[in-house]
Protein backbone atom coordinates (compact mmCIF):
# COMPACT_ATOMS: atom_id res chain seq x y z
CA UNK A 1 0.00 0.00 0.00
CA UNK A 2 1.07 3.46 -0.81
CA UNK A 3 0.97 6.64 1.39
CA UNK A 4 -1.71 9.05 0.44
CA UNK A 5 -0.03 11.83 -1.46
CA UNK A 6 0.44 15.33 0.40
CA UNK A 7 -1.40 18.46 -1.19
CA UNK A 8 -0.13 21.91 -0.73
CA UNK A 9 -2.38 24.17 0.88
CA UNK A 10 -3.38 27.24 -1.54
CA UNK A 11 -2.82 30.49 0.13
CA UNK A 12 -5.78 32.59 -0.51
CA UNK A 13 -4.95 36.49 -0.37
CA UNK A 14 -7.51 39.36 0.56
CA UNK A 15 -9.08 41.29 -1.75
CA UNK A 16 -7.76 44.86 -1.51
CA UNK A 17 -9.30 47.23 -0.02
CA UNK A 18 -10.66 50.05 -1.14
CA UNK A 19 -9.01 53.34 -0.59
CA UNK A 20 -10.27 55.84 1.96
CA UNK A 21 -12.07 59.01 0.51
CA UNK A 22 -9.95 62.08 0.52
CA UNK A 23 -11.36 65.18 1.84
CA UNK A 24 -11.59 68.13 -0.41
CA UNK A 25 -8.81 70.44 0.22
CA UNK A 26 -10.11 74.07 1.10
CA UNK A 27 -8.33 77.23 -0.10
CA UNK A 28 -5.75 77.59 2.84
CA UNK A 29 -4.98 73.99 3.55
CA UNK A 30 -1.75 71.82 2.45
CA UNK A 31 0.52 74.56 2.20
CA UNK A 32 2.12 74.75 5.68
CA UNK A 33 2.17 71.97 8.12
CA UNK A 34 0.42 72.64 11.66
CA UNK A 35 3.81 72.64 13.93
CA UNK A 36 4.74 70.07 16.45
CA UNK A 37 4.53 71.62 19.27
CA UNK A 38 1.57 74.55 20.11
CA UNK A 39 2.89 75.29 23.48
CA UNK A 40 5.90 77.11 22.34
CA UNK A 41 3.78 80.37 21.18
CA UNK A 42 4.94 82.16 18.15
CA UNK A 43 7.97 81.37 15.86
CA UNK A 44 10.76 83.72 16.52
CA UNK A 45 13.99 84.25 17.27
CA UNK A 46 15.10 81.54 20.27
CA UNK A 47 18.13 82.70 23.36
CA UNK A 48 20.72 81.47 23.02
CA UNK A 49 20.44 78.18 25.60
CA UNK A 50 22.77 75.39 26.52
CA UNK A 51 21.61 72.05 27.75
CA UNK A 52 23.80 73.38 31.04
CA UNK A 53 22.43 76.68 31.17
CA UNK A 54 21.34 77.58 34.74
CA UNK A 55 17.03 78.29 34.71
CA UNK A 56 15.91 80.82 37.97
CA UNK A 57 12.70 82.19 38.40
CA UNK A 58 12.14 85.32 38.89
CA UNK A 59 8.46 85.56 39.90
CA UNK A 60 5.80 83.36 40.91
CA UNK A 61 3.41 81.74 38.50
CA UNK A 62 0.69 84.46 36.83
CA UNK A 63 -2.76 83.93 36.03
CA UNK A 64 -2.10 83.82 32.64
CA UNK A 65 0.59 81.08 32.56
CA UNK A 66 0.37 78.13 30.54
CA UNK A 67 0.74 74.97 32.52
CA UNK A 68 4.08 74.48 31.41
CA UNK A 69 5.37 77.88 32.07
CA UNK A 70 3.99 77.33 35.99
CA UNK A 71 5.77 73.77 36.41
CA UNK A 72 8.69 75.84 35.06
CA UNK A 73 8.54 78.67 37.95
CA UNK A 74 7.37 76.18 40.30
CA UNK A 75 10.76 73.66 39.95
CA UNK A 76 13.19 77.02 39.19
CA UNK A 77 12.75 78.30 42.60
CA UNK A 78 16.35 76.79 42.98
CA UNK A 79 18.68 77.15 39.78
CA UNK A 80 18.00 73.76 37.24
CA UNK A 81 19.80 73.40 33.82
CA UNK A 82 17.89 73.20 30.63
CA UNK A 83 18.57 69.15 30.75
CA UNK A 84 16.95 69.21 33.90
CA UNK A 85 13.98 70.94 33.46
CA UNK A 86 13.55 68.88 29.72
CA UNK A 87 13.45 65.61 31.57
CA UNK A 88 11.37 66.64 34.15
CA UNK A 89 8.75 67.76 32.04
CA UNK A 90 9.23 65.21 29.34
CA UNK A 91 9.78 67.80 26.41
CA UNK A 92 12.07 67.64 23.64
CA UNK A 93 15.28 70.77 24.18
CA UNK A 94 13.74 72.57 20.76
CA UNK A 95 10.48 72.80 22.85
CA UNK A 96 11.96 73.76 25.44
CA UNK A 97 14.24 76.51 24.59
CA UNK A 98 11.04 77.51 22.58
CA UNK A 99 8.89 77.79 25.67
CA UNK A 100 12.16 79.56 27.81
CA UNK A 101 12.92 82.07 25.19
CA UNK A 102 9.52 83.20 25.81
CA UNK A 103 9.58 83.21 29.33
CA UNK A 104 12.87 85.21 29.02
CA UNK A 105 10.78 87.59 27.25
CA UNK A 106 8.20 88.11 29.40
CA UNK A 107 11.08 88.31 32.08
CA UNK A 108 9.61 85.54 34.18
CA UNK A 109 13.04 83.43 34.80
CA UNK A 110 16.98 84.39 34.55
CA UNK A 111 19.31 82.59 32.62
CA UNK A 112 23.23 82.42 33.94
CA UNK A 113 25.79 80.01 32.51
CA UNK A 114 26.94 77.84 34.99
CA UNK A 115 29.43 77.77 37.91
CA UNK A 116 32.42 76.70 37.04
CA UNK A 117 34.68 75.41 39.73
CA UNK A 118 38.14 76.96 40.01
CA UNK A 119 41.46 75.41 40.16
CA UNK A 120 42.86 74.74 43.18
CA UNK A 121 45.57 77.63 44.24
CA UNK A 122 49.05 76.96 43.48
CA UNK A 123 50.82 74.95 46.43
CA UNK A 124 53.07 77.94 47.54
CA UNK A 125 50.12 80.51 48.34
CA UNK A 126 49.20 77.88 50.76
CA UNK A 127 52.29 76.98 52.05
CA UNK A 128 52.84 80.85 52.52
CA UNK A 129 49.27 81.63 53.85
CA UNK A 130 50.38 78.32 56.22
CA UNK A 131 53.56 79.54 57.87
CA UNK A 132 51.50 82.65 58.44
CA UNK A 133 49.46 81.49 60.60
CA UNK A 134 51.61 79.65 62.33
CA UNK A 135 53.86 82.64 63.06
CA UNK A 136 50.57 84.39 64.56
Amino acid sequence: MTPPKRQRRQRVEPPPSPAPPQPAQQEGEGKQPERLYIITGAEGDRAKLDLVTLIVARADPPSSATPEQTSVLRMCVAPLSVAELSAYLQLPFSAMTALLTEMLAAELVHARAPIIRQQMPDRTLLEAVMHGLERL
